[in-house]
């Protein structure tokens, strides 16, 4: 018999970025789970295809186009997807955008490649997390008793020195402070919040490191399990989180690496 907690019908998942990577093994896993589903990405062609391969779990899904850098697009997403869904139990601020490989040194960084990496990675999770925010602090004045968990995709960079990608870095960084403070000042409404740091993920985000042979010979000996991590190497965490066994705990910070940052 399945643990009871972590059956997740009856619950809406937010997942930006979600057509793709982490954010669809994230969102793949809890639509096994039980929950409803609703996607935000920017690729219409992939938003389609996560959207059929998410209705085989036999869950309600949505995908919209939305780009979590446009605060008004933003709003109005949110506003479609509780209208469409009912509701969103679970924020999953997982769009983002990496430093461009091969990037000058800091001292010789641009203002435009700084503000393209802030305005999706740091940016877009405020807009995000504050509709969601809104709206489960909305409903607990309603009497819903439920709570919520809203939850940052960040990064090792948050933790390690990323070279020519401090804007980057400095978003991931970013995530996990405002996780923190967002546990402690929506904890009275029962909304949780936490992030995730992934380690070397196989996607597309990463596919030209994981496929060059001189970074996979200095790095993979470093991964004590010896593998690129997947996107469904995060399922697990997102069906805890967004489930009723983590009901207590909140404002934690997932290392999810094989083991990269402790060897």
């Amino acid at each position: 018999m399945t643990y009871a907690p972590f059956d997740l019908k009856g619950k809406v998942a937010l997942v930006t970025g979600g057509n793709s990577g982490i954010g669809l093994g994230m969102a793949r896993a809890m639509a096994e789970a039980g929950a409803d589903i609703a996607i935000w990405g920017t690729n219409a062609a992939k938003n389609a295809v996560a959207k059929s391969d998410l209705e085989q779990t036999g869950r309600k899904i949505l995908t919209l186009a939305c780009d979590v850098g446009d605060e008004a697009a933003v709003v109005q997403a949110f506003s479609e997807t509780v209208q469409q869904m009912g509701r969103v139990d679970g924020c999953f601020a997982n769009a983002g955008v990496s430093g461009r490989g091969g990037a000058a040194s800091f001292a010789e960084m641009k203002s435009d490649e700084w503000h393209r990496v802030t305005r999706i990675n740091l940016d877009g999770a405020f807009y995000t997390f504050r509709a969601a925010a809104k709206h489960m602090i909305e409903r607990a004045a309603g009497g819903d008793k439920s709570g919520g968990v809203l939850v940052g995709t960040a990064s090792l960079a948050a933790i390690e020195g990323a070279q020519r990608s401090e804007h980057y870095a400095a978003t991931k960084g970013a995530l996990i402070s405002m996780a923190r403070s967002m546990s402690v000042e929506f904890a009275r409404y029962g909304v949780r919040a936490h992030s995730i740091l992934p380690g070397w993920i196989e996607t597309n985000m990463t596919a030209n490191a994981t496929s060059n042979d001189k970074f996979v010979a200095n790095v993979m000996p470093r991964i004590p399990m010896r593998r690129w991590g997947t996107g469904d190497d995060f399922g697990g965490i997102a069906v805890y989180v967004m489930s009723s066994a983590s009901r207590y705990h909140t404002g934690d910070t997932f290392v999810i690496d094989g083991g990269y940052s402790l060897f």
